[in-house]
């Protein structure tokens, strides 16, 4: 039985356990089979482990200090499979940023020198560049806040997430086949798409293609997972994520709906009105409607709706100010875009909050055999 030391921390509306690159180095085991085994990833419902059987809640992040210029904290995303011994490396996950902002600043990755603490962050999955900036009044690490944000009425500490020229980061250009809207072939024929590539690739499609409007529950919704599961795999090869014959990744590129605004009712119930957003939007996260919205997904989202000619574009009620406002099934996501001095895409800037949950000793039942 292996000991790792791990912080479960909750960022935006997902949990994520945060480890030490050099606690999981001195294991002496891959890190794959270390995550599968400490998730229970094997089993659906992750009952043998400290997984907690949804997309959402099945995410960890190995974290280490930086000797990059202009990086303190660089942090590899691992989603972990859910009944799949599988571990997905090929995103990013801003929620989890969230948690290695608040995670960086109690373990002395970066020096607390004011009353608000910038840490400078690089996800080394995607090359991504993030800030996360935490008040530190006193020059104190907070413990607790009364941020909140869609998708939870619990409160955390308020982290102000900036995604840094976050065009192209995985395939190269904001929209990697070049084009505005490409066409892909879904059950019932060829469908329309926005391919782009910002925060996280994304693939995007007017909801009327299937039948929706774009404000449905999660149960409705769920009703369209399979045809965007099929044309998830179409978009990765359209955008050069993946050749002919590569397993399927069920993480990469991201895929949702969009549609022009309309009245609905979040989870909890509570009314939306068309006018107090700009965007609706219903994302798929891995295998099953996304319960609010992926913020790598809602960087995609605020510059397909920037960019002339894209589906999501073409539906959203456009601002003066770089604001996006997106009707998501937990509430309404604001975004705003941020232009860049030196030329570079502008940075994507949204309010998260997090919360320290536990710092635990796990104990690992990992097969021998299974080196680093």
């Amino acid at each position: 039985m292996l000991r790792l030391q791990g912080e479960m921390i909750r960022g935006g509306t997902s949990k994520c356990w945060i480890f030490d690159h050099r606690d999981v180095a001195a294991t002496g085991v891959d890190v794959d089979a270390l995550l599968l085994a400490a998730f229970n990833a094997a089993d659906p419902r992750q009952i043998d482990g400290v997984g907690g059987a949804s997309s959402t809640t099945s995410k960890a992040a190995v974290v280490q200090a930086s000797t990059q210029a202009a990086v303190d904290v660089e942090y590899a995303f691992a989603q972990v499979g859910i009944g799949d011994e599988r571990v997905e490396w090929a995103s990013n996950c801003g929620n989890c940023a969230t948690a290695v902002a608040l995670y960086a600043v109690h373990h002395d990755l970066v020096p607390i020198t004011s009353d608000t603490t910038t840490v400078r962050m690089l996800n080394v999955n995607t090359g991504a560049r993030l800030t996360g900036t935490i008040p530190t009044p006193a020059g104190v690490a907070p413990e607790e806040g009364t941020a909140v944000v869609p998708g939870t009425s619990a409160r955390g500490v308020p982290v102000l997430l900036g995604f840094l020229d976050p065009a192209g980061s995985t395939a190269g250009r904001a929209l990697p086949t070049g084009r505005t809207l490409d066409e892909l072939t879904g059950p019932g024929g060829p469908v329309e798409a926005s391919l782009v590539d910002a925060g996280a690739p994304a693939a995007l499609f007017e909801a009327k293609a299937f039948g929706l409007d774009g404000t449905e529950s999660l149960t409705a919704f769920a009703t369209a997972v399979p045809a965007l599961t099929l044309l998830r795999r179409q978009a990765a090869l359209a955008m050069g994520l993946a050749r002919e014959g590569d397993p399927v990744s069920h993480a990469v590129p991201k895929v949702g709906i969009v549609a022009r605004p309309a009245p609905y009712h979040t989870t909890q119930g509570i009314l939306v009105n068309q006018d107090e957003y700009d965007l609706a939007v219903r994302m798929v996260s891995m295998h099953a409607p996304h319960p609010a919205i992926g913020l790598t997904s809602a960087v995609a989202l605020a510059t397909a709706a920037a960019t002339p000619g894209t589906l999501a574009h073409r539906v959203a009620r456009q601002t003066a100010d770089g604001t996006l406002r997106l009707g998501t099934p937990a509430g309404v996501v604001t975004t705003q875009a941020v232009p860049a001095p030196d030329g570079a895409s502008p940075t994507v800037l949204l309010h998260r909050a997090a919360r320290r949950i536990a710092r635990a000793e796990l104990l690992v039942p990992v097969l021998e055999g299974r080196p680093a």
